[in-house]
């Protein structure tokens, strides 16, 4: 006799068990969906905007060296532009010089000219 109860006693148990498990499972999806819903609402929509063409106004370049060959820099010789392939001892001595000491070059158009004289 004493065996039917601690089966029932137990089986009310996992019972119970059960359906808390249940209840926080389904409360917790629920509080869940709030907070994706109340993200979704808070997160500003964001425009793309392109750099082509006048979008990006530089102040300068800098034509500098590294690890031996010519890096280029922006206005405020930190920020690194574009790394070249070209090594400073294909250049000549006085343009070595201008590099090391720090070129500076107005515009992109005169960046890619030098480029492209000592690329190739």
């Amino acid at each position: 006799m004493k065996t039917k109860y601690v089966i029932g006693f137990f089986s009310v148990l996992l019972l119970a068990v059960v359906l808390l498990t249940a209840g926080y499972q389904i409360s917790y999806r629920h509080v869940m969906d709030r907070q994706e819903a109340r993200a979704e609402e808070e997160v500003p929509t964001t425009e793309s905007i392109s750099t082509e063409g006048d979008a990006v106004q530089e102040d300068g370049y800098y034509l500098c060296g590294l690890y031996g060959y010519v890096a280029v820099y922006l206005s405020d010789k930190t920020t690194i532009y574009e790394l070249t392939e070209i090594p400073l001892t294909d250049l000549p001595e006085e343009v070595q010089q201008e590099i090391i000491k720090g070129k500076y070059v107005e515009t992109a158009e005169e960046l890619y000219a030098f480029l492209e004289n000592y690329s190739s």
